[in-house]
């Protein structure tokens, strides 16, 4: 069963009704798919680069420290071992890669499960548009304001919007993304989730990045 939700301008006022996309929004939350999709984006995130030098790289310590018999002292063969100091580090960290593979069926499921999420605690907005000429931070939080959002807000747009990208990206508690840079994990983040017409999944107007797959998500969650 399809819903249908008011589409609202900048000023807040009615300006028509859309059709959320079942398929999209309407279907059961997958939580360990969630949990495993989140996961897998924030691990990519990750930069490893944290790095130790083992007992080969450190420098010095060629020869052995003392002779191996008559100090009373245990046997050492070199002080670049770990437990001198300045020695090397035992099983230390290396730069690695944290990327998880994560199939793309899975990465568009739980995208529609955190947007089916949203919407049913009725947190998805559309709006007709955003008509501001110049950017303008003050007209952003207004409208924000028109609109009843508090908390977090997540805006998608499309290319086109660029003035509405730049007004909103100043606001602290606004998070502007383009349609296909949408992912589970700003979904989850953020507590409204604001479409046009032209970015809202699933609709027939919806531009091809508002696909809920994009390569730029996929990327980011191997």
């Amino acid at each position: 069963m399809s819903v249908e939700i008011p589409v609202k301008d900048v000023a807040g006022a009615p300006a028509g009704t859309v059709t959320l996309d079942p398929a999209v929004f309407e279907i059961q939350p997958n939580l360990p798919v969630l949990h495993q999709v989140v996961t897998a984006q924030l691990a990519a995130a990750r930069s490893g680069t944290q790095s130790t030098k083992t007992r080969a790289e450190v420098a010095g310590g060629g020869r052995k420290p003392f002779k191996q018999k008559g100090t009373g002292r245990a046997r050492q063969g070199s002080e670049r071992a770990p437990q001198f100091t300045g020695g090397g580090v035992a099983l230390g960290p290396k730069p690695r890669s944290y990327r998880q593979k994560t199939p793309r069926k899975m990465i568009q499921l739980a995208l529609r499960s955190a947007l089916s999420d949203r919407a049913a605690d009725g947190k998805v907005v559309v709006v007709s548009g955003w008509p501001w000429e110049e950017p303008s931070t003050k007209a952003a939080a207004g409208a924000l304001d028109a609109l009843e959002l508090s908390g977090r807000v997540l805006l998608v747009v499309s290319r086109d919007d660029e003035v509405a990208y730049k007004s909103f990206r100043n606001l602290p508690d606004a998070q502007v993304l383009l349609a296909g840079e949408l992912n589970a994990y700003d979904v989850l983040r953020n507590d409204w989730v604001v479409f046009t017409a032209e970015t809202l999944p699933g609709s027939s107007t919806a531009t091809e990045t508002s696909e809920p797959l994009s390569p730029e998500i996929e990327e980011a969650a191997e």
